[in-house]
């Protein structure tokens, strides 16, 4: 039985758009033990999604995951309705229709006139504010955001987003709720993106950025940011199979809403390719082509062998260059130990931030001779080089034999502020850290939430700690000062915890 200081929890559901989003939601809710009804505008919407969602669990009794009774009682908690206003009954309604605000606002208009005064109205909004959403309704206090993920039974996060006038009860409710439907409830505040949308921001604008600038091309980019990253797919991957019909919008969406934020600022590579009708996997192509629903993913250049040089190590980073020392003694090549290299010496530089040019050229080197390496996340599993645009062509040869002579794949690009991880990963930590500035979120519950609904190896903020937030730092600024681009300007989150050496992680 509730306390006094708790909500009484929610015993019928009502879902208001039966399409692939209303469909989980319902489903997790009979599971949690509520009676939904299902309504749809469609004909035949709500029969077809009992019927689907019935599949699924009958799927499961054949898996052995719940028996044949769980099953029929999860069934005869459905309910479907022919009109609205058998949703009188309704404790929540969660609509998942269309994505525009007037269709939304008129159906809670609708809906207002027939609920009680208690029932609570949930959207399942990915981008539109809530507070917009309740404007129109006699009852703001009761409107909320609950946003899930498609698709909502595997991801286990649901937003809980309050608007401006929504209750305090409210909130509690329908973060019980969704902690009964087995999810974690991330709650945020009604900003645009929510919390995972906007966190997500970093990671296709600046690879998106990275490809414009013809610093390497879309399977390079990927192949860096699974291997070196960890990320489960590259940035390019998960545009196509998102959809740039989806994922421009979005971008855009996003940064409008931000009245043109730097951080968010979309590239004109998607708008071009939306137009060509390039959408990714559901068209058959899109960064990659697709052949059978399969992603065709060019080969790896072939590295030209050549035989072992001298090699210097700037000792710009000791860690790095004690790093890269190992290589180079585990390879046998020759390793010169002077203040200042040979002339027949390949120099590896290490670079945050920098261009290989500049680096070279602050330690007072020959660029003909330098090659960087990224040592932002070590050697282990593949290598990233870039030279400046004078380096000799063997000098690069030696580089990509050197740091593939035991084969780790090597990626090589143009010469470039911060190479492809440094810059990403740089640019989530940032976008993160301000999300935590803004108070979008705690911390802990940015971190979960990216985790979750991104698939991201770390949260942004754990991410920044893994990484160290003074080499985040480092890079951003050398990025700000190189390019005077506002979009690399440190958050002042991150700036202070960086100079307190505090973990990103503390709230």
């Amino acid at each position: 039985m509730a306390s006094e200081s708790t909500p009484p929890p929610f015993t019928t559901l009502g879902i208001v758009g039966t399409g692939a989003m209303g469909r989980g939601i319902a489903q997790l809710a009979a599971q949690a033990g509520l009676d939904v009804i299902l309504f749809d505008v469609k004909e035949d919407a709500a029969q077809e999604a009992k019927a689907f969602i019935n599949g699924l669990w009958q799927r499961s009794v054949e898996k052995q995951r719940i028996n044949a009774e769980q099953a029929q009682h999860y069934s005869e908690r459905l309910i479907e309705a022919s009109e609205l206003a058998a949703l009188a009954p309704c404790d929540i309604v969660v609509e998942a229709i269309v994505e525009k605000l007037e269709a939304k606002q008129g159906l809670f208009s609708d809906l207002e006139a027939i609920l009680s005064q208690q029932a609570v109205l949930a959207t399942n909004t990915s981008s539109l504010s809530v507070t917009a959403i309740a404007a129109a309704c006699q009852h703001p206090e009761r409107v909320i955001g609950f946003h899930f993920f498609n698709p909502v039974p595997l991801m286990k996060i649901a937003e809980v987003i309050p608007g401006l006038r929504t209750t305090d009860e409210v909130t509690q409710q329908v973060n019980a709720l969704g902690q009964a439907m087995g999810h974690f409830t991330a709650q945020t505040t009604d900003t645009p993106g929510f919390l995972v949308n906007h966190a997500g921001r970093a990671f296709g604008t600046e690879a998106l950025r990275l490809l414009g600038e013809s610093v390497a091309d879309p399977a390079t980019i990927d192949r860096i940011m699974v291997d070196q990253g960890g990320f489960r797919m590259g940035p390019f991957t998960l545009l196509d199979l998102t959809g740039l019909d989806v994922s421009h919008a979005v971008m855009e969406s996003v940064y409008h809403q931000y009245y043109e934020e730097a951080r968010f600022r979309p590239s004109p590579l998607t708008r071009q390719r939306l137009a060509a009708g390039l959408l990714g996997r559901k068209t058959g192509e899109g960064f990659y082509r697709y052949e059978e629903g399969k992603q065709q993913m060019p080969d790896e250049p072939v590295i030209k062998p050549t035989s072992p040089c001298p090699v210097w190590i700037s000792q710009d980073d000791p860690e790095s260059a004690k790093a890269l020392t190992g290589l180079v003694n585990a390879a046998g090549w020759p390793l010169e130990t002077g203040t200042q290299p040979t002339e027949q010496a390949l120099c590896l530089l290490t670079p945050f931030g920098e261009d290989a040019t500049s680096c070279s050229l602050r330690q007072g080197l020959d660029a003909k001779q330098c090659v960087a390496v990224d040592m932002l996340a070590g050697l282990d599993k593949r290598r990233s080089l870039m030279a400046t645009p004078i380096t000799h062509s063997t000098f690069i040869q030696a580089a990509q034999n050197l740091l593939n002579h035991n084969g780790t794949p090597v990626s090589t690009l143009q010469d470039s502020n911060g190479f492809v991880l440094q810059r990403i990963i740089a640019c989530i930590v940032n976008v993160g850290a301000d999300i935590a500035q803004q108070g979008v979120a705690e911390p802990t519950t940015i971190d979960r939430a990216v985790e979750l609904g991104l698939g991201y190896p770390f949260g942004p903020l754990r991410m920044g700690d893994h990484y160290g937030a003074t080499r985040i730092m480092t890079i951003l600024t050398n990025l700000l000062e190189a390019t005077g681009d506002p979009r690399y300007r440190p958050s002042p989150w991150l700036r202070r915890r960086a100079a307190l050496q505090m973990s990103l992680t503390a709230a």
